[in-house]
Formats: structure tokens, sequence, C-alpha cells
């Protein structure tokens, strides 16, 4: 039997990320689908095993794999290891498992019923050594034990460069005063989880963060924070895995990974988008959460109408081609299509004279029971775009997104400074056609124009906006996010210059440019990123003495020609030959948005760069607001995950159980509970300094504090031991930020 804790097992599973993503390029989620899929058919080898999963891992499986693909792998049945289960001696187990505490009690009560004949165990992320001891602890996990893989897929691909951990509660504990005892753990965590991702794609990147320049709100030192998080945790696993990162046989230039917060731009969750994915979610009634999914009639005034829900994702091939397509192009593109569609059936022929509107189209298709998938596929985004562009009229977006577009960017049409705001801005939010949720937006972003106003106009637009009384919450809850929402009567300063200003076009511009002249700030600092211009002061790297300029050295530099030599390879926007495309990583701390993705795969395309977005969840303008809206409420309110009791295994793993066929024995004995989580106090944590030196002297503004007990929200230790000194501990609680 191989050593289960050797090395040369995890550095195994690691080589098949590393491969797999040199084969199949930019898709997250085919990357993730292979080394998943893999890892299953590989530990079940020839003989038929069953599967067993948790609940959090079967949520990674769920995401790229179906369950076909996986029952056709010589796997019998899936089971959840915290479900009750029958004893199978005589079958052998893939244990799918994510490393948690519960999760570990779980297994070690499977081996001590000796519930499976072997066990191939296959953890999503790195096994804490602690938890691995409480496994060698007990005395037949040896015998029991016949593999052991660790693979880095803690993590949700959601587009072909689109990656989220599925967790909104990030904003809270990010931004909440209250949620200051949450923010290590949850640093962490996100760190462990961007280290997985590098990993899967055979990346060690040079780090850059956000730094604001002259910050007022506690969260001003986040990105720094978890920039020096992220760098500890990359370099402690290549000190670990010495085949990390790996050699290529072409030249590659090393990757980037920029994190960013929220608060580096709050424009872009509040502007009206018009592009067709941005648009729709936006303003459409889709359910957002692991999937995205729409209630869509087909057959609409026939007998055989039906209203069902369908499924929004990266197999609509409609959707993934046009989801960042302006709304009136997109209209025109898909008649376009329909006409291809048509030309190439002869069933459409009596109809060539017919001219080919959008309920022309739609007519034609319910008649086509013979081609019902893409029938159905046309019909769906003919009602989102026509839905879409109703509301558009109904609600004015046209006058109120030009407004959106001045407030956004400081200029009007002309590229000019815009006149007669207010005036505008008052008589929309008289408009009863305007929404409340926009009139609520376009008073936000008048603020964040201005830099502050008044408490008495704010009164004034809040009555002529008819908000009400909570709304005034979500406006003032934005300095906790650094904005500046009220400024004293005489206090004649203006707004802060914007990161990155606006810059006027070489021509004039079409209507639907004019409506879109505001680009999120990701898309500019990415392009800055890549001409070698973004300002090292705003965006320092994280290990500055060994980057030159601010910037990464490039390890694959040194093997370039003399001719390349004197251009870094991350200034290039274009690669040389047989050189693979850089990557780009950016990290939007606190939830991203739809145009936030938008600008990732545009800069990917223009300049020929693998850009990837990292966020914990993604944002629409409702649920931005909403969230804002709760910075101010009772955390318990919230019902944070972190701040629940610590997931324990169930009790039913513990009783003692018979296999088939065998005699019941009168009184079942109990299994062992539970070890308890010995784990020792992380004394140099404690001691541990993240904040760069302060110039001057000076302390920087919310400077770490060493002091700062470790967060019980790592879920590592639990409550399992109490610390004797706990009444010194509360007499030093502090701020993580402060």
């Amino acid at each position: 039997m191989p050593n289960f804790w050797s090395d040369d097992v995890t550095k195994g599973a690691i080589l098949y990320s590393f491969q797999d993503s040199y084969e199949m390029g930019t898709s997250m989620i085919e990357l993730q689908r292979k080394v998943l899929q893999r890892s299953i058919i590989e530990a079940a080898g020839q003989e038929f095993k069953v599967l067993v999963v948790d609940k959090q891992s079967r949520g990674l499986i769920d995401n790229v794999l179906r369950e076909d693909d996986i029952l056709h792998g010589n796997v019998t049945n899936i089971e959840q290891i915290e479900e009750p289960r029958d004893l199978n001696p005589d079958m052998d187990a893939v244990y799918v498992l994510t490393p948690q505490p519960h999760i570990v009690d779980c297994l070690l009560a499977d081996m001590e019923q000796q519930r499976y004949r072997r066990s191939f165990l296959v953890w999503t992320s790195e096994l804490d050594h602690h938890l691995r001891r409480r496994i060698e602890c007990l005395p037949t996990a040896r015998d029991q034990i016949a593999d052991y893989k660790t693979l880095y897929v803690d993590y949700y691909p959601r587009e072909t460069q689109l990656v989220t951990f599925r967790d909104p509660s990030s904003f809270f504990i990010l931004f909440h005063p209250d949620c200051s005892n949450l923010v290590r753990g949850h640093l962490e965590a996100l760190a462990q989880k961007v280290v997985s991702i590098c990993v899967s794609l055979g990346e060690y990147p040079a780090v850059r963060y956000y730094r604001p320049r002259a910050p007022t709100h506690e969260a001003g030192v986040l990105c720094s924070h978890l920039a020096r998080f992220i760098q500890e945790a990359l370099d402690s696993h290549a000190r670990l895995h010495p085949n990390y990162p790996p050699p290529t046989s072409t030249p590659k230039p090393r990757a980037i990974l920029l994190i960013t917060d929220r608060t580096m731009d709050l424009l872009s969750p509040l502007v009206h988008e018009f592009t067709y994915q941005a648009m729709a979610l936006d303003l459409l009634d889709i359910k957002d959460g692991d999937k995205l999914t729409y209630l869509n009639t087909v057959n609409q005034g026939r007998p055989n109408e039906e209203t069902k829900e369908v499924e929004i994702g990266e197999a609509d091939k409609i959707w993934t081609a046009n989801r960042h397509m302006h709304m009136k192009d997109l209209l025109g593109k898909i008649v376009d299509d329909f006409k291809k569609f048509r030309e190439a059936h002869p069933q459409f022929a009596e109809n060539d004279g017919a001219s080919t509107s959008v309920n022309t189209i739609k007519d034609m298709l319910a008649g086509l029971p013979e081609f019902s998938e893409k029938k159905e596929a046309f019909s769906l985004h003919l009602d989102m775009a026509e839905k879409c562009m109703k509301i558009f009229q109904e609600n004015k977006l046209l006058d109120l997104g030009s407004v959106e577009q001045s407030l956004a960017t400081g200029l009007d049409e002309d590229y000019k400074k815009p006149k007669n705001l207010a005036d505008q801005i008052v008589r929309l939010m008289d408009d009863e056609s305007v929404p409340q949720e926009a009139r609520l937006r376009l008073l936000i972003l008048y603020i964040l124009y201005r830099g502050g106003l008044l408490n008495g106009d704010i009164q004034k637009l809040h009555a002529h906006a008819q908000l009400q009384a909570q709304d005034r919450d979500t406006i003032d809850n934005l300095d906790l996010l650094g904005a500046r929402v009220r400024k004293p009567l005489k206090d004649m300063s203006s707004r802060p210059d914007p990161i990155f200003p606006t810059k006027p076009p070489a021509g004039p511009l079409e209507e639907e440019v004019s409506l879109s002249r505001y680009e999120p700030a990701m898309r500019s600092m990415l392009e800055e990123q890549i001409q070698g211009t973004l300002d090292p002061l705003i965006f320092p790297p994280t290990k500055p003495h060994l980057e030159g300029n601010g910037i990464g050295i490039d390890m694959a530099a040194q093997q370039t020609s003399l001719r390349t030599a004197n251009k870094p390879t991350w200034a290039r926007t274009r690669p040389v030959a047989n050189e693979q495309r850089q990557r780009i990583l950016v990290l939007m701390a606190g939830g991203a948005t739809y145009a936030e993705a938008r600008a990732c795969y545009q800069v990917s395309q223009n300049a020929s760069k693998e850009v990837f977005l990292i966020t914990s969840h993604m944002l629409t303008p409702k649920l931005f607001l909403h969230q804002l809206r709760g910075l101010n409420l009772d955390k318990r309110r919230l019902d944070i995950p972190a701040e629940r009791p610590p997931p324990k295994a169930p009790a039913h793993l513990f009783e003692r159980q018979q296999a088939p066929g065998l005699p019941q024995q009168q009184k079942p004995k109990q299994a062992s509970q539970p070890l308890p989580n010995t784990i020792p106090p992380t004394a140099a944590m404690h001691n541990m300094s993240l904040n760069s030196k302060p110039e001057n002297g000076a302390r920087p503004i919310g400077a770490f504090n060493p002091s700062l007990p470790s967060s019980p929200a790592t879920g590592q230790a639990g409550k399992l031991k109490k610390n004797k000194d706990e009444g010194e501990k509360k007499k030093k609680k502090h701020h993580f930020f402060k």
C-alpha cells in the first residue's frame, strides 16, 4: 500500500491541473470538469466502486459534471457522507470530500464501522495537518486507505473566464462594522481559494494590490492584508511542492494577480448597462443562484403553450455568443441568425416573402416541433430581448442612462463638463415612469459625482424621489465603502480625482455608444497593466525588492532573446511566436459586476491575454443596494454562515450498524464519538505584522494590530477548546482594520 501522506501522490494530483490548463486554454469550466472526472475515474479503476461526496463537494461536482458522466466511469452509485447509508463491506469507495473537521468526523465514523472495503480519498483542497493527524490516529486507517490525492478545485467556475466562491456574505464580513472578528479567518479562506485557482492554472503570479490614495474608511487596508495573505499562501505552497510552478517547453510570461475590492469602483454596480447580459440580469426576473434560470413561455397563444424554468449558461450558444453585445446590435443579430437558419431549412420556403420581425419569427418557431431545442433557444432570447427593450421604453432608460453616463464619467456627450445636471435629475425623480430603485441609484450617483452633498440637499432630493426611510440608511452606508455622503456647509472641497479619468474618443459617437461612455475601472486597470503604465503607488507589488518598477520580474524573460530582453513580457501587447498568452487574474473582493466580467473578456480579446475574473459573488444593482442597506443592520439578522455554530457530523453515523445478511445484535454498541480537535494556539499569527513599513514613522490608516486574536471563524478549532486567557482576550478586542 502506498504511503498516503507522501508528497508524490499529491504532486500527481497537481499535475492533472497543470497539464489540463495548457491543453484547454481559457475555459475554467472545462479545466475543473476534466480534473474532477479524471480523478474519479482513475480512482475507481477497473472495479466498480461507490462514490461518496459531502454537501459542498457535491456542489463542486454538480457545477461542472453531469451524473451520467460519473456513473459511466465504473461508479455504481453516488452517496452523501452526511446521510444514512447501508454498510457495504464488499465494495470499495471513492471519497471526494472537502477538508472540514465535521467531514473528517464522518470519514472516521465510516472507517470505524468499516462501511466499505477500501477507501480512495480525494480532497478538494489541502487537508490541514491537524486533521491529517486525526486520521493517522485511527488504527484501521492505513489498512483501509488505498490511495490519497489532493485536488485544488474548491471554487466554482461560472463561465470560461469567471470564477466565483458562491459567498454573498463576503460583502458583509468585509464591510460591516460589527464583523471585525470574522475578517482574519475570511481573508485566510479567500487566500487559500485563490491559491487553488493559481495551482489549477499552473501559475505562480506576481501580486499587485489596490491601495487607495487617502482612505477614510476602516476597510481601506483590506487589499493590503489580503494581498499578503495570498502571497504567503503562494510562497508556502511553492516551498512544499517543488514542482510548482511546473516547467514549460515554450516561453511563458509570468502571470499577474491584481487584487482589488468593491470600493475601487462604486459606480459599476449602479449605472444602467445596455449590453445583453448585464441589462437582462438588471431588468428581468432572472434567478441568480447556483445557476441562472428564467421562466420562459413557449408556444405563446397556442393550445400547447407552456411555461418552464430554463437554465441560461455556457451550454447556451446564443447566450455565450451575444451576452456582451449592445442591445441594439443584439436584436439585429438574432434576426440575421434566424434568416440564416430559415435559409438552411426548406420548411420556410413559403414565408420567404414575409417580413422578418420579432413577432413573425416567434410565430414561425411555434410551428416547428421538429426543431424543439433550436426553437426554444431562439424563443428564449427573443423573449428576453423583447422584454428588455419594452422596459427600456417604459422606464425612460434613454433619458436616465444619458444622465447616469454624465455623472459616472464627469463629462457630457461632447466630453465637456456637464451643465444643468441638478435640473435633469429632479425632473427624472419627479417622473412616475422612473422606478423607485432607479431613482435611488440616480441619487447615489449624484452624491458620488459631487463628492458629498449638504444634508438639506439630500433631504430635498430624497423627497423628490419619494424614497422610503430605509433608503436613507442605504445612502448613509456609502461611508463604510469610502464614499463621502454629507459635507459641512462651508466645505468647498471638490470630489477626489478618479483613479482612471475618462478619455475622449478619437471620433464622434453613435447614440448607443454615447449611452456606454462609462467603462468600469477594472477595464482601465487591466489596460494600463498591459501597457506597463499602471501606477505603482496605487497598485504596489507585494514584493517590491524582487520586482522592477513595481511589476513582477518574469522568470521566462531570462530565456528570451536579446531583441526582446529590453521589453519585459508583462508589457507586450502581443505574444511572440510559439509563446503562450500571458494570464492576468483579477480578484474583486466584495462582489463583481457583469460589466466588469465583460471588460475582462474584451481586454482578453483585444490584447491577446487570458484574463480571469475571481470574486466571491456576482452583483446586480438590486443585490448591491440590498447588501449596502444591510450594513447598518444587527449582524444577527444577516445570517452570516461564519457566525452559525460549526457543523457537526450527524449522530446516526456513530450508531453501530450490521452488514446486510448478518444477525442483529440485541443492544447495538455506539461507535466512538469524534475526537476533540486539539489545535495548538497559533502564537505566530498573534505576532505577525501585515503592514508595509510606515513612512516618516507614522502609523498607516487602519494599521493592523498584532495583538488581534485569531478569528474563530476559520473553522479549524471551532469551539472545542477554550483559551484559559479568555478574560484577557476580551480586554484586548480590537477591530481588524484598525
